[in-house]
């Protein structure tokens, strides 16, 4: 109820000051004895810049005054916008002034402002929201979807680039494998779909191969290990680069099915590798584990082996 008081209180006073009205007294001594005692407050059109008020005898005087109702105003704008800032509202701060700004015959109505204020608000939270995200993200490549190369030499079309653009995967909790030669756009693709994802409001996460392993060990080493598998539970997303070129041990291996084990049915994982997805079972060597972690990696997943010479030799 203040931020709309003052609101309103804020426009008419300025509405006052550019049509040059105020509330003063009459004129002459009998006007004022004709009031019989009625308070002496009627609308009177001044020059802008001044009012009428009284002086100390009970005449009628003009003096400047615009600067104290303009202090009054401003006073109220501030309060007004600090009060915004303290609601965490800099959505609707930013409409406030950029109404303020505005004639007064420009100004919007009482539903359509409620309106611009309510769109306002949203859209600098799924702002804030996106960018959280993509920091938190820390995806390799600052890539997006309208930049990928698609090409049926490629084995990718606009088509298949369409089907994913939605994310409708992450709802589906649908893995996507993403395999080719060195250079071919393998990790850039899903930076695009995690950015992509990002923007959407599904919390991503991004790490290459090596950066996995280092931190799987880390946590091992310091006790954090909960904590890590904790913080992986969180994202909608997870992208693992570079899969199959580093080699694994037990403890990874062990790791990478408890993470392949709570994602499944609940998140996708986009995994993009060097290898086919035929030899990632050997390249976990470990018949046990690896049948456990490709049953839940690759059964319900989409496939996507891109060709082509390197795209780096292009660029």
């Amino acid at each position: 109820m203040v931020f709309y008081f003052e609101f309103f209180l804020g426009i008419y006073l300025k509405e006052c000051l550019k049509k040059g009205t105020a509330l003063a007294a009459p004129h002459s001594y009998k006007a004022r004895l004709s009031l019989k005692g009625c308070p002496p407050a009627v609308p009177l059109s001044v020059p802008p810049g001044l009012i009428k008020v009284r002086n100390g005898f009970g005449n009628p005087t003009i003096i400047k005054g615009q600067s104290l109702t303009n202090n009054k105003n401003n006073m109220n704008t501030q309060i007004t916008l600090e009060q915004l800032g303290k609601l965490k509202l800099s959505g609707m701060a930013k409409v406030y002034q950029g109404v303020l700004s505005m004639p007064v015959h420009e100004m919007p109505s009482l539903d359509q402002l409620m309106a611009q204020l309510a769109e306002a608000e949203l859209q600098e939270r799924a702002n804030k929201k996106t960018q959280m995200f993509l920091k938190v993200s820390k995806l390799r490549y600052n890539a997006i979807l309208e930049n990928i190369y698609c090409n049926p030499q490629r084995n990718f079309t606009k088509d298949n680039l369409l089907s994913l653009a939605g994310c409708s995967f992450i709802g589906r909790a649908e893995n996507i494998l993403i395999t080719g030669a060195t250079g071919c756009g393998k990790s850039y693709l899903a930076c695009a779909l995690g950015r992509q994802a990002c923007t959407l409001g599904y919390r991503s996460l991004y790490f290459g191969m090596a950066r996995l392993i280092e931190k799987i060990l880390q946590s091992k080493l310091e006790g954090t290990y909960v904590k890590f598998i904790n913080y992986l539970d969180k994202a909608s997303l997870i992208i693992i680069d570079d899969f199959g070129l580093h080699p694994l041990d037990t403890t990874t291996r062990l790791a990478l099915l408890q993470i392949m084990e709570d994602s499944y049915g609940k998140r996708s994982l986009i995994v993009t590798s060097q290898l086919p997805v035929a030899k990632w079972h050997s390249y976990i060597d470990d018949p046990t584990i690896a049948d456990a972690i490709m049953d839940r990696l690759a059964v319900n997943a989409s496939k996507i082996e891109l060709k082509g010479d390197s795209l780096r030799k292009k660029n």
